[in-house]
């Protein structure tokens, strides 16, 4: 690529066109949702703050939706019963864009570096093509708070914990009190034997709880015993939007889902989980260990709408990063960026929305369900890489050959990757040792 100045029009002229093209897109494929679950929000704590009302009673008119989550959640989304509702449309698509693109940041950054792309180029091209993403439109357009809970993770998991802070652990305490489901990488901490930072999540989400419990008693003695238990007011188990293992059994048989048959799905999914995430933190590959978390997360919920997806995004990032990490024109490398390539092109397609009246059938079995298949896939095949003393993302040695990560039957990073310029290796921090 040219140098200089006529390299970075280049590069501002194929941001715009895929810019452009992504825009085109969008106006055909995207579904607008006008903002539906910030009105839940919204009018669940105008109704609490200002009509005296129980924030749990609050139903949105002419439908089954209220407020689901925790006191916690409440309390944090308090100032929005202060604004103007433009203000507060405003301030949900700001706050998920920055996340996004500081969580980008972290983990294209690698690729740009290994490629010699501009650093700039790289995370512009990354949001475009987040933009196109469904799940990520969907959760802009509800103004869901999915990317702020995979960014208060990723605080931990990318940042805190790899440079051994005490303080590794609270992202993933709030974002379990804000939200139920996160509550799987307190899990992940404890199987991967990372002990403090496990006390110390639980200890942030028990403290968010406590807190909020003080301030709304009543609030909060509702949602423990009767609103979180209150199914019905989530949705459909069978609906196509649910892309759990959950969800797969409940459209085989939606009068009567078999709870035997979900609940040996998950453990089998619990299992491959753990053994693979034990393989990942002993490579020193925390990245792959936050991608295989969120990829399990969605299959075990009960509830995985298609806007929960987001947490599928670091693993298809992670895919590109180990693809361009293999040496150029070698089978690996076409392996696992054709993977990304066609697990992206599934993920912006909304196919699954094809079968949303009849679900019946082989083919409706295998195309209602496709983003679940994506989430096994990338839970199942998701490459791990060995990471040496000073890796991005471990503080632990590496561990030596025949360890866990081989015996995972992952293959690693190939001799020419280790002898890439430093400033070339993937890194999410410091620069990466590979076997």
């Amino acid at each position: 690529m040219a140098q200089g100045p006529r390299r970075t029009v280049q590069q501002v002229v194929g941001v715009v066109a895929l810019a452009v093209a992504v825009t085109a897109f969008l106006s055909v494929a995207a579904v607008r949702h006008g903002f539906f679950d910030l009105k839940v929000y919204y009018g669940a704590l105008t109704w609490w703050v200002h009509d005296g009302g129980e924030i749990y009673d609050f139903l949105k008119p002419g439908t089954q939706y209220g407020f689901t989550y925790p006191p916690f959640a409440a309390l944090v989304m308090l100032p929005m019963a202060y604004l103007p509702w433009s203000a507060a449309i405003a301030v949900s698509v700001a706050a998920s864009v920055v996340v996004t693109a500081v969580l980008f940041w972290w983990l294209v950054d690698p690729i740009s570096r290994r490629a010699g792309w501009t650093r700039w180029f790289a995370l512009a091209v990354a949001l475009c093509l987040a933009a196109a993403y469904e799940p990520m439109r969907e959760t802009v357009n509800f103004g869901q708070v999915n990317m702020l809970l995979l960014f208060l993770v990723a605080v931990d998991l990318l940042r805190l914990l790899p440079a051994g802070s005490r303080w590794a652990g609270v992202g993933v305490g709030l974002a379990t009190a804000i939200k139920l489901t996160p509550g799987i990488f307190i899990v992940y901490l404890l199987v991967t034997r990372r002990w403090r930072a496990a006390v110390t999540s639980m200890a942030a989400a028990a403290g968010a709880t406590l807190l909020a419990a003080a301030l709304f008693p009543d609030a909060s003695r509702e949602f423990w015993t009767e609103a979180l238990w209150n199914t019905g007011r989530v949705g459909e188990l069978a609906f196509v939007s649910n892309q759990s293992l959950r969800g797969v059994v409940a459209r085989l048989n939606p009068e009567h889902p078999s709870t035997l048959a979900w609940l040996a799905l998950v453990l089998a999914a619990l299992a491959l989980w753990a053994w693979r995430s034990r393989a990942a933190v002993a490579a020193g590959d925390e990245a792959a260990g936050l991608a295989l978390t969120g990829a399990v997360m969605c299959l075990v919920s009960p509830v995985t709408w298609v806007h929960h997806l987001v947490w599928l995004l670091p693993a298809l990032i992670l895919l590109v990063d180990n693809g361009m990490a293999a040496p150029a024109g070698g089978r690996r490398r076409r392996v696992l960026l054709g993977a990304a390539i066609v697990g992206y092109g599934f993920l912006i397609s909304r196919i699954v929305w094809a079968w949303e009246k009849d679900f019946s059938g082989v083919d409706g079995f295998l195309g209602s369900n496709t983003y679940v298949w994506i989430s096994l896939a990338l839970l199942a095949f998701l490459p791990i890489r060995r990471l040496g003393d000073g890796g991005r993302t471990s503080r632990r040695r590496a561990t030596p050959a025949g360890s866990a990560t081989e015996a995972s039957g992952v293959p690693q990073l190939d001799e020419p990757d280790r002898r890439a310029p430093a400033g070339q290796r993937h890194r999410v921090g410091r620069p990466l040792t590979v076997r």
